[in-house]
C-alpha cells in the first residue's frame, strides 16, 4: 500500500511526507512501544495513539517509514520536525485505533497474522 492509498483508506491527513517513495507491506497497531520493538519490521506501518517522541524513535529503530496517529491526535511541532529530520512520514486518522485498523485491512493492508501465545510473568 502506498501513501496515497493509505491516506484515502483512513480519511487521513499527511502531516509529514515520508522521505522516500514507500510501499507498506503490513500494519501493526499498539500503544506499547515494547510490542512494536519486539514485532516490528521494515516497511511496516505503525498505528498508535501514543503521541510522544518515543513513537518516532521506535519507528526509526524498527525501520518503519510511516506512523499513523489515531483518534485525531495531532503531534506537537517538535515531534513533526523530528519525524521530518528522520524521513518518517506522519499521518493522523480521525478514527479510533480499531476502526483505523479495520479500514486498512479492508483496503488490503495485512497484519502480521497469527502469533504464538506467550505466557506473561
Amino acid at each position: 500500500m502506498n501513501i496515497e492509498e493509505l491516506t484515502k483508506a483512513i480519511d487521513g491527513k499527511v502531516l509529514v511526507a515520508p522521505l522516500r517513495n514507500i510501499t507498506l507491506t503490513c500494519g501493526f497497531a499498539a500503544d506499547l512501544m515494547s510490542d512494536i520493538l519486539a514485532l516490528g519490521e521494515p516497511q511496516m506501518l505503525m498505528i498508535t495513539g501514543l503521541v510522544n517522541p518515543q513513537a518516532i524513535r521506535t519507528a526509526e529503530m524498527s525501520d518503519m517509514p510511516v506512523i499513523v496517529f489515531v483518534r485525531g491526535k495531532r503531534p506537537p511541532q517538535s515531534m513533526l520536525e523530528l519525524a521530518d529530520n528522520l524521513g518518517i512520514g506522519v499521518l493522523i486518522s480521525p478514527y479510533t485505533m480499531y476502526e483505523t485498523c479495520g479500514r486498512l485491512y479492508q483496503a488490503g493492508l495485512p497484519g502480521l497474522g497469527q502469533l504464538p501465545i506467550v505466557q506473561q510473568q
